[in-house]
């Protein structure tokens, strides 16, 4: 299982992997964390401070798929929110029992 996760990651999307290292850390942790996280890694010598802004709306597009998918979770005040609802100031976690995931019942039935 763990090299079928490892196969998995390679083909990811470097900006989920980012986001599924930061959640599995243990703690909630805002889409911003992340995005400067990305632009630290990739910053090069003249690179402007606010260079994690180009990065933000990556972050939360991928987290909404990330957590349509169930990977993870999208708390508003601490409490889980539906991903297709998300805005404002969110935190991303691991996955929350009962948490919503945006997907109607019968999308699986439909596929």
């Amino acid at each position: 299982m763990k090299q079928d996760n490892d196969e998995i990651e390679k083909e990811e999307d470097p900006v989920i992997l980012y986001i599924m290292n930061a959640v599995e850390r243990g703690a909630s942790v805002h889409p911003r964390d992340i995005a400067i996280e990305i632009a630290d890694d990739r910053a090069k010598e003249n690179s402007p401070k606010d260079a994690w802004r180009k990065y933000l709306i990556a972050v939360k597009q991928q987290a909404k798929n990330l957590a349509r998918q169930g990977r993870i979770s999208i708390l508003r005040r601490g409490v889980p929110i539906d991903p297709n609802k998300m805005k404002g100031l969110v935190k991303l976690s691991l996955p929350v029992e009962g948490a919503p995931t945006g997907r109607r019942e019968n999308d699986d039935e439909e596929a």
